[in-house]
């Protein structure tokens, strides 16, 4: 065969070559068609909201290239607030959904500059460095998104935390036009200098509808518990002085007062304190012979001699912290920060995140009319306790106060915890600094030294027909301050509950449920009616334990004890109609490696109207039944849980010689 002329050096030319003005055609249809497809993809990806299209970055914080909204004169102003306003009530959980990192999302508005119909803003400062480093915080977390779509809880971009600077009105309504405001509902305010002159409201005066607040001055009346957080006063020395951490133990003074424009009354005490300790108490004043100014602020002076601020306070081993014409005050933070042990005198004060902070291992609190008898409070703590509470004070600074960032990201956490409890932060990761390993700690007195008041907890009575004696538990338990609601389990099938006109009055809501079974386990069910972290169960005889004790100590582990028991316990428990506090023990016991705790005295148990017939613990099997059981639960757990304690914990000052009114639970053994 020979050489073709169709053939190339490429290969034989198979299909003709194309004209030009084909392909020419061809190629720009390919290319009308590529970029259709990248214009899609750019549109499937790109956010389709305008509100989420702005990323909240550094050239968006800019208040001088912010948009500008007017607000008419008729522009609606949100309700003053919700008092009764709760997590349940107010805030709507479905939006947060389930996600695999149980975490919410949090978006925050594109800032815009508001002005009223004169072109005057509603603020007089615009936006804070101390707001901004706070949404910058918010936006660099793994809260934070910027798909409106996908967000659980909104923050504003309008700057609130301190109200001397607000417009009220104007501020209100310019809440009220942002796109997702519905009433407030998963909206988030930061205020830490609320009320203004002369009342000095100890929360934010803007209407705000149904938002939650974390403000830095709340007292128990404005604290909506479990739904608002309170948060510290943020100090600006926290950035502009670094003072290194100092090892606890004995200092220089033991007694320190700072804080300057104090009360005239509270002054005088303390200078009567100074007269009757010396040289143990150093009471500081502003220096009147200081220029005013930036310099100034940093000095305190007694006498004529001038002292360092915030230096000084490392100092001492207790530093005062009173109230001011606002409750919250930022030396608390200078205190936490020197390591000196606040000593809080200001009644009602609901203390930073004492949600999820044990505030009694880090403070000494006393009632402002105990403050002539301060010194010899303070007197009476061991040496070895102050030192663990310096250290205490310090960590807490560190971790939630040391600055804006820590503020914002610890106020999300706790509502985060809120609407994920299964996997909220343990009291332990909270409040035990990470230095420290707790996990090798066994004994029962480094559990939590006091349960989350925030949410209450849930008082369940299982009865069968003794109506006298529950009555008077339940009248004994409805005293109890964390008290949140009380569920009375009716066991009895063959007989109805009284008329509702018969219960006694309580201040707490109070369900009945009727059971379809006459089981002892009933009293461990997770009821629906059940909305607390925490949970009493408690019997209807049980009538010897004062609303002190109760308020003391309690906790129960009803859904593991439902659904998780293993083998056959529950069922054992239910045929014997016996030793369901001994299953919820090995259970507890099992879980947290820990041993029980026993608070306050023993007492001989009490109840008149039992008798041999109606009363199980009376039957002569019923002990023997119990070792048995013992025996049985520690064959099904294959070992022993339950641990032997010789611990007991009382109430500080339960049987020392001071006034009942000095003691938080002076009510203790007293049945």
């Amino acid at each position: 065969m020979y050489a073709s002329g169709k053939y190339s050096s490429r290969g034989p030319a198979l299909i003709p070559r194309m004209k030009t003005k084909h392909r020419i055609y061809y190629i720009t249809l390919f290319s009308v068609v590529l970029l259709g497809l990248i214009a899609t993809g750019m549109f499937q990806f790109w956010p389709h909201s305008i509100e989420s299209a702005a990323d909240w970055t550094l050239d968006k914080r800019s208040v001088h290239d912010a948009p500008l909204v007017h607000l008419p004169v008729s522009s609606p102003i949100p309700e003053r607030g919700d008092l009764s306003c709760r997590m349940h009530t107010c805030f709507d959980v479905y939006r947060c959904g389930y996600n695999p990192k149980n975490r919410i999302k949090v978006y925050i508005y594109p800032l815009q500059k508001f002005v009223d119909e004169l072109g005057v803003p509603i603020s007089s400062t615009g936006l804070s460095r101390e707001y901004n480093d706070l949404l910058s915080a918010i936006s660099d977390s793994d809260f934070y998104t910027d798909d409106v779509t996908r967000a659980c809880l909104f923050i504003p971009s309008i700057d609130v935390l301190n109200q001397n600077s607000l417009r009220i009105r104007e501020t209100a309504q310019a809440l009220a036009m942002l796109p997702r405001w519905d009433k407030g509902m998963n909206h988030l305010l930061f205020n830490m200098l609320p009320g203004g002159p002369p009342d000095y409201n100890t929360a934010l005066d803007v209407p705000r509808d149904r938002a939650l607040l974390a403000g830095g001055g709340f007292s128990t009346w404005t604290y909506r518990q479990g739904y608002d957080v309170s948060i510290p006063v943020y100090s600006p020395l926290s950035a502009d002085v670094e003072l290194p951490e100092r090892q606890p133990g004995p200092r220089r003074f033991f007694i320190l007062s700072s804080q300057t424009a104090i009360h005239r009354e509270y002054r005088a005490e303390l200078e009567r304190l100074k007269e009757e300790n010396g040289e143990a108490l150093l009471l500081l004043d502003k220096c009147s012979n200081l220029s005013q100014g930036a310099a100034s602020a940093r000095k305190r002076c007694y006498k004529g001699q001038v002292y360092d601020y915030p230096q000084i306070l490392q100092e001492s081993s207790f530093c005062v912290v009173l109230r001011g014409a606002r409750l919250g005050q930022a030396a608390l933070s200078d205190v936490l920060q020197a390591g000196c042990v606040p000593v809080v005198l200001a009644d009602s004060y609901i203390l930073p995140f004492s949600e999820v902070l044990d505030w009694k291992r880090a403070s000494v609190v006393i009632p402002e009319e105990k403050l002539s008898e301060m010194y010899t409070i303070l007197k009476s703590i061991p040496h070895r306790q102050v030192e663990e509470m310096q250290r205490q004070a310090r960590w807490f600074w560190e971790a939630y106060f040391s600055s804006m960032k820590a503020i914002g990201l610890t106020t999300l956490q706790i509502i985060n915890d809120r609407i994920y409890p299964y996997a909220a932060r343990t009291y332990e990761l909270w409040n035990n600094p990470p230095v420290v390993k707790w996990s090798s700690v066994n004994s029962p007195l480094f559990l939590p030294l006091i349960p989350p008041r925030a949410p209450g907890f849930t008082a369940v009575v299982l009865t069968y027909d003794r109506v006298e004696s529950l009555f008077r538990v339940i009248t004994e338990i409805s005293k109890v301050p964390s008290l949140a609601k009380l569920l009375v389990v009716w066991n009895n099938q063959n007989k109805s509950p009284p008329e509702e006109s018969l219960w006694p009055k309580i201040g707490v809501p109070l369900k009945v449920v009727r059971t379809k079974e006459n089981k002892l386990s009933n009293r461990f069910f997770p009821y629906d009616e059940i909305e607390t972290e925490a949970v009493l169960a408690i019997d209807d005889d049980i009538i010897m334990l004062t609303s002190d004790e109760l308020q003391f100590g309690y906790e129960y582990f009803n859904y593991l004890y439902t659904y998780k028991m293993p083998g056959d316990i529950k069922n054992w428990v239910d045929a014997h109609m016996n030793c369901e506090d001994i299953a919820m023990n090995f259970l507890v016991a099992n879980i947290t490696g820990k041993a029980p705790i026993k608070v306050t005295p023993r007492k001989k148990f009490k109840c008149p109207e039992c008798t041999a017939i109606d009363g199980l613990s009376l039957d002569q099997t019923h002990m023997v039944e119990r070792s048995e059981c013992i025996n049985k639960f520690a064959s099904v757990f294959g070992t022993m849980p339950l641990k032997v304690v010789e611990h007991r914990a009382d109430p500080v000052l339960y049987k020392d010689d001071f006034p009942e009114k000095l003691k938080s639970f002076p009510n203790i053994g007293s049945l």
